[in-house]
């Protein structure tokens, strides 16, 4: 069967992949053909992704995106690239009361600043091949903000501004730029945020996703879609997936 929703011959490069939507995402890819470079700072989690793949499908990179050294590593490293998924995140809740500047950086500098400079050092070292596509991980929290998440919602709604701006500078290499937005997604984030309120607040919270909160496969096929051919058209936006949350 002739299909789009392939990635034969596409390598991927997936930062967080040591668990969650990023490990999951590395199995999906792999599956449907891709090459898969994971990368994190844990080698014994990334070795364990590595197991779930297909067989000779990935390659692992261990280093640290949170310093320049670390950046610089891994764009000399990476192979030439067809697709890049940036799933390395993390949510300090706090009251805005409580803020300080390292408060503020624990959660921009992971969620903002570590991918935004890792594009920039992938770019130039001209890793990304033409009709590349390149994918970061938001959350509706940056339209649907929650009290104590000033800095992750910001942080995200900053990841989304940049990618409008990245997907216009691409252009010209028909490198299409997107976004995607998950709400309440099952994964050890998921289960850190559940320890942190009631149940009676969290269930409150998940009645109101008219399918239900989300899995990482969920997330895992969207990304599968906007890395293959068949989101050719797609470029500068976001892809929101809420269970209906939003409604």
């Amino acid at each position: 069967m002739i299909t789009p929703f392939h990635l034969n011959g596409k390598t991927v490069l997936i930062t967080g992949a040591s668990s969650g939507i990023g490990a999951v995402a590395a199995k999906h890819i792999s599956e449907m053909g891709g090459k898969v470079i994971l990368h994190g700072r844990n080698l014994g989690k990334l070795e364990a992704v590595a197991e779930t793949c297909a067989e000779g499908s990935c390659r692992i990179i261990v280093s640290d995106i949170l310093t320049p050294e670390g950046r610089t590593a891994l764009a000399k490293s990476t192979a030439s690239l067809d697709g890049f998924v940036n799933c390395v995140g993390t949510v300090h809740p706090f009251p805005v009361r409580f803020l300080d500047q390292k408060k503020m950086d624990e959660t921009l500098d992971i969620n903002y600043e570590a991918p935004v400079l890792l594009t920039a050092e992938l770019l130039k070292n001209k890793k990304f091949n033409k009709e590349s596509s390149l994918i970061y991980l938001s959350s509706v929290s940056s339209a649907r903000p929650q009290r104590g998440a000033s800095m992750y919602g910001s942080s995200k709604a900053a990841i989304e501004a940049f990618v409008k701006v990245l997907a216009q500078e691409l252009s010209i290499q028909q490198i299409r730029v997107n976004a995607i937005a998950p709400a309440m997604v099952k994964t050890p984030m998921y289960d850190r945020a559940e320890a942190l309120v009631t149940k009676e607040e969290m269930d409150n919270h998940i009645s109101k996703y008219l399918l239900g909160v989300g899995y990482p496969e969920d997330v895992a096929n969207a990304i599968v879609f906007m890395l293959s051919p068949a989101s050719r058209w797609i470029t500068g936006t976001t892809m929101i997936m809420d269970g209906g949350l939003l409604l």
